[in-house]
């Protein structure tokens, strides 16, 4: 049968979170710090506002686009964060989480041989969705020394005349790294001066911690060759109910309705209802939470210091990226001991990219309790592979 079966898909490696979250699962006792999920409940307003929607009868299909009134509040809501105007008739799309955005983004932009500019380490899903797009992945290396910011350099270097779209991804995810008005403003002669089309990976942008999130589509001459992917997983502790959503020029929107229609017809109703709640009722939630990470934040970093476990600080989303290249283990190797031995679950960071191979993804999205006995398991590790 396996000859029968898609080379381009054969060739896609399974996630490497998956496969450690799948393995964590089958281990008890283990503290799991290692799916990117906020551990906060979907607030009781929210999940209300679903509940009304069955209960009122609102199962059947929406517009391909989404609700015009999700669409209306995702427009104002937006409006009320970034100061950007979105018109919800024809600039909005609602999506299967902000995965699903990411992949009609893509597929509404590229023809075969097209490149795509990418960062390392970044989210898993990128290079995929590139490769089923038939596009070009070109990944830029982010390093430690850079606070794993994007330079100008480093894209004029990776650009060729076969370039046309940049995925930005920040706050980022491994690493927690943030880019600020203007490590993005430098970015822009290059980005103008090749024509590149940016997808900007905006879904935890309302996790920032001192910095105040800055998008690229609000820079000068950047709004028409934006797109922003966000949803509601991550701000709204909503994983579960699968709704993302993008927003850029009309052109590109249309055509990634058009396939977004013949895949999914549309995203989930009652998740669409209760997202309207979300977007009008949800600022104090957001910021409940962000405070609550943020705490954990500043005890996590603190406490790795501490074990003498190298970690530039994060700004922003809820991960640290230490360095572990002292203990002579590989990311895998480290991750997979961890979790046997004490019962701690990381992802490796050649999980994201060739260049996080050093380092593990450690997520705070858990009780202060649980990271307080994490660190003492991982105090006990360290002790034993410290040379």
């Amino acid at each position: 049968m396996r000859e029968k079966l898609s080379q381009k898909v054969l060739n896609l490696k399974s996630s490497g979170i998956r496969a450690f979250f799948d393995m964590a699962n089958e281990i008890p006792d283990v503290i799991s710090l290692g799916v990117g999920e906020p551990d906060f409940d979907t607030p009781w307003h929210i999940r209300e506002a679903g509940i009304q929607a069955l209960q009122s009868g609102k199962t059947f299909y929406t517009s391909n686009a989404g609700l015009q009134e999700l669409r209306a509040a995702i427009s104002s809501y937006t409006k009320r964060k970034t100061g950007l105007t979105y018109n919800p008739e024809n600039q909005i799309i609602v999506t299967v989480g902000g995965s699903e955005a990411i992949d009609l983004a893509l597929r509404a932009l590229l023809n075969a041989g097209d490149e795509v500019i990418y960062l390392e380490p970044g989210f898993v899903s990128y290079y995929p969705c590139i490769k089923l797009a038939d596009g070009v992945p070109v990944p830029i290396r982010l390093t430690e020394e850079n606070r794993f910011r994007l330079k100008p350099e480093q894209l004029e270097a990776a650009v060729t005349p076969k370039s046309k779209v940049l995925i930005l991804s920040y706050p980022n995810n491994p690493t927690g790294a943030v880019m600020e008005k203007e490590d993005l403003e430098a970015l822009l002669p290059v980005i103008q001066k090749h024509d590149l089309i940016v997808i900007s990976d905006e879904i935890y942008g309302e996790l920032t911690y001192g910095v105040k999130h800055c998008s690229i589509a609000g820079l000068p001459g950047m709004e028409q060759r934006t797109i922003i992917i966000n949803g509601f997983s991550k701000s709204f502790a909503m994983t579960g109910w699968r709704l993302g959503y993008a927003l850029g020029n009309h052109e590109i929107i249309e055509q990634m309705v058009k396939i977004h229609q013949f895949a999914v017809m549309c995203a989930p109703t009652i998740s669409q209802y209760a997202a309207i709640e979300a977007m009008e009722q949800g600022d104090g939630d957001i910021e409940a939470m962000r405070e609550s990470y943020d705490q954990r934040r500043k005890f996590l970093y603190h406490e790795l210091q501490r074990l003498g476990l190298p970690c530039f600080e994060p700004q922003g989303a809820f991960y640290m990226f230490p360095n572990i290249r002292e203990f002579g283990l590989s990311s895998g190797e480290f991750a997979l001991k961890l979790l046997k031995e004490e019962k701690v679950a990381v992802v490796p960071g050649d999980s994201f990219g060739e260049c996080g191979e050093g380092f593990v993804r450690i997520s705070y999205a858990a009780s202060l309790q649980n990271l307080k006995e994490a660190v003492n398991r991982i105090f006990r590790f360290l002790s034993r592979y410290r040379t």
